[in-house]
């Protein structure tokens, strides 16, 4: 696909997200698709490979969330797989600070690559487990805000998140659609990890029939030292 082909679907596609972006941060999303294919003939990091649904289901969806975080806040992007949503955020929203988490090394050398490549500043590409990173004095309860993309069930994925996060910070935590039912299962976890469930907003994902839920988790208190616990038993026993 071309730049001038990218641009017009783009353009389309990004005004349900009500953003209004310029040329440079057009090209920079395009350079980025480049790369993500170019690279996922090396490695896995995406099943879609359409254009047009990289466009809708990787850009447009991750930017559905621009404006949930304060002016120059500093967000761990957990479970960031091949950039989502830390990269889009990053490239709409200059003023973030944002650090990309994962645990597999392959991936953290693409982000790196496409760091570099699109001259990003106060972005970071880490690895590592988060159930590591999270007991780590140097990233717990560093963060305004912890995000996540499709990584694991809601109650699972709260006890990754919210021990990053400072007391007052949020989580905002991207899913799909029929969430309550998630949500419902995830209250005594996200209680007992010092969070409250601060709101959740639906949406249909630019002009088609996929639904999206964003749950919003506030940090009232400071998460017990024992969590995250080890790796691995987060998703074995979820605190129901």
């Amino acid at each position: 696909m071309s730049f001038e082909e990218f641009k017009d679907i783009f353009c389309k596609k990004v005004k349900f997200a009500n953003l209004s972006l310029n040329e440079k941060q057009v090209d920079m999303f395009y350079r980025y698709m480049c790369l993500l294919l170019e690279w996922n003939e090396k490695m896995n990091l995406t099943a879609i490979v359409d254009p047009e649904e990289v466009i809708v289901k990787h850009f447009v969806d991750s930017v559905m969330i621009a404006d949930y975080f304060k002016f120059e806040s500093n967000v761990i992007d957990v479970g960031t797989g091949a950039g989502f949503p830390g990269i889009p955020l990053k490239i709409v929203r200059p003023d973030l600070k944002i650090t990309l988490l994962d645990s597999l090394n392959k991936r953290i050398g693409f982000l790196n690559e496409v760091i570099s490549e699109l001259e990003m500043k106060e972005i970071f590409a880490i690895h590592g487990r988060i159930e590591e990173i999270g007991k780590n004095k140097k990233y717990r309860e560093k963060f305004d805000y912890s995000t996540s993309r499709a990584v694991a069930n809601l109650a699972v994925l709260s006890e990754y998140m919210l021990p990053m996060v400072r007391v007052g910070g949020s989580c905002i935590c991207m899913k799909g659609s029929n969430v309550l039912e998630e949500v419902n299962g995830a209250r005594n976890a996200i209680d007992i990890l010092g969070g409250k469930i601060e709101k959740i907003d639906e949406f249909l994902l630019c002009d088609t029939d996929m639904k999206r839920s964003i749950v919003s988790i506030k940090k009232e208190k400071s998460t017990p030292n024992k969590y995250p616990r080890k790796p691995g038993i987060p998703t074995k026993e979820p605190l129901y």
